[in-house]
């Protein structure tokens, strides 16, 4: 069997059954396992399959996106629990952006009692969280609104960014991929959250692991750009392993 050919089949199998392993594989096509491994490392390359411990996984792509109501109520516990310890890297006198999003709004639940504190944010929902904290100075950028995530996009809200700076960004994502980066699905947010980054000092992906492993339409920067994930604990070994030695602190909760 030629190369492309096993190929072809290797992917097919993914496709059906989401994961291979090394022994597997050399057992059906009758070859070794160290030209397995050189299949699934080509295939990983060329960004058709993500690497996984003795083998191989299928890289999901996220394409529909959700609204705010809907996202809210997927791994609530896991979401509050990140909120926690991302408000733990928060201190009096920080200035602070939080990216819209559920998880960021438990962020804001956590901080209304900082002092000094300036917190930029395109998410209505994060704003109406801190709407009263008399400590808090609360920037909220303007532009047009996406009604399914209650998030300010566009130009506006673009300039607006350009014209501050933060000690720290909490990015909340719809999809992370090793090799691809953070993503999601509307090309709009994505510009926002390029901004962002562009004028935070450290910078913090928040997200829960059913995130991870997956890759949506809009790219907004690789992984090179974060400093710190927050996540929960199912976040699998193998993709913990790598962030780590890609020098990215990894905080599990």
């Amino acid at each position: 069997m030629l190369n492309l050919e096993r190929h072809a089949k290797i992917l097919e199998l993914i496709d059906e059954r989401g994961k291979v392993e090394v022994g597997e594989l050399s057992r059906l096509f009758r070859i070794s396992e160290v030209t397995i491994r050189n299949d699934l490392k080509d295939l990983h390359k060329r960004g058709l399959v993500r690497r996984a411990h003795g083998g191989a996984v299928r890289i999901e792509t996220v394409s529909v996106d959700a609204s705010l109501q809907v996202k809210a109520a997927l791994r609530a516990d896991e979401k509050q629990r990140i909120g926690v310890a991302a408000a733990a890297l928060i201190k009096d006198g920080d200035s602070v952006i939080l990216d819209s999003g559920t998880t960021t709004q438990h962020i804001a639940k956590q901080i209304k009692d900082r002092k000094d504190l300036t917190v930029i944010t395109n998410g209505i929902n994060v704003a109406m969280e801190l709407l009263g904290a008399k400590d808090v100075r609360l920037i909220l950028l303007g532009g047009m609104v996406r009604q399914n995530s209650y998030s300010a996009v566009g130009h506006f809200a673009e300039d607006m960014l350009r014209q501050l700076s933060a000690d720290k960004l909490f990015l909340a994502v719809d999809a992370f991929d090793l090799d691809f980066g953070l993503s999601t699905p509307n090309p709009e947010e994505s510009k926002v959250n390029q901004a962002m980054v562009q004028i935070a000092t450290e910078k913090i992906l928040v997200a829960d692991s059913s995130k991870f492993g997956k890759r949506s339409l809009s790219r907004i920067v690789p992984l090179s750009a974060i400093d710190k994930i927050i996540t929960d604990n199912s976040l699998a070994t193998d993709i913990q392993a790598e962030l780590r030695a890609r020098g990215v602190e990894v905080v599990l909760v």
